[in-house]
């Protein structure tokens, strides 16, 4: 067993009189990858939070390097060797990348925080790592991939034995996955141990050694990933095999709709002349690497950015909207990327989050009806299949796939003309995502538009009619789905490199 880096023996949390989970069994031995797959709200995340001393267990032991431990808080964890880069990213966004790695550990020396020594330290990790990030740099600047790497460094300058990421690859484009998994490689030979959370099934067969897949809180399945194959992990996750990972794309475009013309923006990062047109009930995806202007294109669409030049036109209508507001308005929708930063109300429940954006809607002589809005929060929940004990439950309390079934759900009770998905999937299993794609085929059937962003190559040539290719800023180009591969998107998305 000296081999061995961590043991989870019969792991058991509930919550009230819902059992999460169920007498769990797992070991991770040193320089490995362990993945760990499982449906939203198979546990996952909660299992990992007793190891970092967020939640207490209520039965098992965890041991590691074959001693027990029963960290009571996430600093305990770090400080002996524990390590959890979170999905949702939890940063001074308006400090540097110094201050953030050094937080609650800043050097001293008379008294006096170092920041020479912290500078200093801060170059030389980034050296070890090959990472390319000005200490100095604001955070808030930042790419949602390289806050990411930040946070790892952060892991490694605590000399963690083991190191547990949670769907690290979500924000990520395909050169900065590779480069994360060079980072883990190049760590993994060093002895460092890691739990990889993922739905991307690809990844863990690419970088994993061993996979263990959990359902309903129970341990179904721990396999090394030579021994297995995608067919299995899918039947152990969701309780029945999937035939093919999207649905037909059935759905028939109508007339243009939705027309962008020589659209540019005001401030940093410039777009620069977008023009494109959109049909309705199409299901048109915007693909590019992270940085390329996806997102910002979307905020535009959506008011929430400052357009410089060009126009917008809705079925023939030039619109003129400042903000949101207006855009809402119009009937424009959009599901944001960073679901926790500016998707929801973490401390609000899933009704609050559902009936927040169509008030007007929940009145009764001007008032707001309680009924009503308990009756649309519960057909949300319905409709979306959010796993959850009931409508009056934090949203913060779900799983990250349930918490965007909400948001996506809260849309839906607007009715929206045009929506604007900025990566809908991120963070959600296989079995939801598959719902998710439905859904989205299903509102383009019934003639809406949906302008979809994905980072993901399979995804955004498996779910849509047509693909917008964004390169620093500009369009490169626009390809229909059935007549592209990967490799013309690439090529596309590196045109004005």
């Amino acid at each position: 067993m000296d081999n061995v880096v961590l043991q989870i023996k019969d792991l058991s949390k509930s919550f009230a009189k819902n059992k999460v989970l169920d007498g769990i069994n797992l070991t991770v031995k040193k320089g490995t990858v362990l993945g760990l797959m499982g449906e939203n709200g198979a546990g996952k995340s909660t299992m990992m939070k007793c190891l970092f001393g967020i939640y207490s267990k209520d039965e098992g032991q965890i041991l590691l390097e074959g001693k027990l431990i029963d960290f009571k808080t996430p600093k305990e964890a770090l400080e002996n060797g524990v390590a959890m880069v979170h999905q949702e990213l939890n940063q001074c966004l308006d400090r540097t990348v110094t201050d953030n790695l050094f937080l609650g550990r800043y050097p001293t020396q008379f008294g006096v925080v170092n920041e020479i020594k912290m500078l200093k330290d801060c170059v030389s990790l980034f050296s070890s790592l090959n990472v390319n990030i000005n200490p100095k740099t604001v955070m808030r600047t930042m790419s949602v991939s390289q806050r990411q790497m930040v946070e790892i460094a952060k892991a490694v300058s605590y000399n963690a034995k083991i190191i547990v990421l949670d769907e690290p690859t979500s924000s990520l484009t395909e050169p900065e996955v590779k480069k994360l998994f060079s980072i883990v490689s190049s760590l993994r030979k060093k002895g460092v141990s890691f739990i990889y959370i993922s739905h991307k099934m690809d990844e863990v067969f690419q970088i994993c050694d061993e996979v263990a897949v959990l359902r309903d809180g129970k341990m179904m399945l721990t396999k090394s990933v030579n021994d297995t194959g995608m067919d299995e992990l899918i039947s152990a996750m969701v309780g029945r095999s999937l035939d093919k990972r999207f649905p037909d794309v059935d759905n028939t475009p109508g007339d243009y709709y939705f027309e962008v013309r020589n659209l540019s923006t005001k401030y940093e990062p410039l777009l620069k002349d977008i023009s494109f047109k959109v049909r309705k009930g199409e299901i048109f995806g915007l693909y590019g690497l992270v940085g390329a202007g996806r997102s910002e294109l979307l905020e535009s669409l959506f008011g929430v950015r400052t357009i410089f030049s060009g126009e917008i036109i809705l079925n023939g209508k030039k619109l003129h909207f400042k903000n949101s507001k207006e855009a809402m308005e119009y009937n424009f929708a959009l599901v944001t990327e960073e679901r926790k930063l500016n998707g929801m109300f973490g401390k609000d429940t899933i009704k609050f989050n559902t009936v927040i954006t169509n008030l007007e809607s929940y009145k009764s002589f001007g008032i707001l009806s309680n009924r009503k809005m308990q009756e649309a929060a519960d057909r949300e929940i319905k409709v979306m299949g959010t796993r959850c004990v009931s409508a009056d439950e934090l949203i913060s309390s779900l799983s990250g796939g349930n918490q965007q079934k909400v948001i996506i759900g809260k849309w839906l009770e607007r009715q929206p003309e045009i929506f604007l998905m900025d990566e809908p999937t991120r963070g959600i299993d296989v079995g939801a995502k598959y719902e998710i794609y439905q859904l989205i085929i299903q509102m383009a059937k019934e003639g809406k538009t949906i302008i979809v962003v994905s980072s993901e190559m399979p995804e955004i040539l498996g779910i849509t009619n047509r693909i917008a290719v964004m390169s620093n800023h500009r369009l490169a180009g626009i390809v229909d789905t059935k007549d592209t591969d990967q490799e013309a998107l690439l090529r596309l998305s590196a045109k004005y490199l």
